[in-house]
This record gives C-alpha cells, sequence and structure tokens, in this order.
C-alpha cells in the first residue's frame, strides 16, 4: 500500500484562524499595547484558574499578544502559552510561538527529530480555537 504525502488544508487553516481573530476580538475589547487582561475560569461554583492576554503590540495592521493560563497545577505542569499574531486587514490570527517554539511549518514529514505531526500548524491553532471557546464559556471578567 503506498501512503500519500499530507497536503495542508489550507481552506480549513484560514477558516480557523479567522475564528479566532474573531474569538480574541470578542475577549480583547479596545485592550491597549501593555495592557494585561486575565479572564478568570469557573466551574461548578469554583475557579480553576484565568486565561492571561498580554498585549505585546498593537500596531493598525497587526497586534502581537501572548496567551497563557495559569491555575491549580501550575507548579506540577507546565503551563500552555503562546504567541499570537492577529493580521486586521485579513481579519486573521494565528499562533506563531507555543511553549517558546518558534515557526511552525504548513507541513512536516513524518517521522522528524522534533516530533512534529504533519498537521502541527493547524493542531496548535485548533487548540488556540478551543481555549478561546472554552473561556468564552467559562470565563468572566471584573465588569460582568
Amino acid at each position: 500500500m503506498v501512503k500519500t504525502a499530507y497536503v495542508t488544508d489550507l481552506k480549513t487553516l484560514q477558516e480557523e484562524s479567522t475564528a479566532n481573530f474573531l474569538r480574541l476580538l470578542r475577549l480583547l475589547g479596545d485592550a491597549k499595547a501593555g495592557e494585561k487582561l486575565e479572564i478568570p475560569l469557573t466551574g461548578r461554583e469554583q475557579r480553576f484558574g484565568a486565561l492571561h492576554l498580554d498585549v505585546l503590540e498593537r500596531a493598525p495592521y497587526t497586534t502581537i499578544l501572548r496567551v497563557s493560563q495559569s491555575g491549580v497545577l501550575d507548579g506540577i505542569i507546565d503551563t500552555p502559552r503562546m504567541l499570537v499574531h492577529m493580521y486586521h486587514d485579513v481579519r486573521m490570527a494565528e499562533v506563531t510561538d507555543f511553549q517558546r517554539e518558534r515557526h511552525f511549518k504548513g507541513r512536516y514529514r513524518y517521522p522528524n527529530a522534533r516530533m512534529h505531526q504533519p498537521d502541527e500548524k493547524l493542531q496548535l491553532n485548533r487548540f488556540l480555537g478551543e481555549w478561546l471557546d472554552h473561556t468564552l464559556a467559562h470565563g468572566y471578567t471584573v465588569d460582568a
């Protein structure tokens, strides 16, 4: 049986990037460069952590954010953190750094030295989308 090479699903990647842009707009509001937002996350009457959005840069066409989470397992596991670039002119957001690893390719041969999945870039952007959806469903802001 011949194994075919993975082909980047550009349409799905663009759809995820557009959806993430809209999710981030809802969470960020009009936050300026240098602002840090903390969105507490709750579950069944208790708080179990917070999503942190640090606006590193804000320009007319681009916003750069650090997205991270704190929680009850902070001393035990390495909590997720990523850099996200928001491109306002095309209304897309893209993960550009995850756990201090940068520059993800659209496709990787598998296996590879870093053990990236063939669709690593799409998976990272999907993870961001699920993370933001969870925050929108279970987070609350101080002014709410």
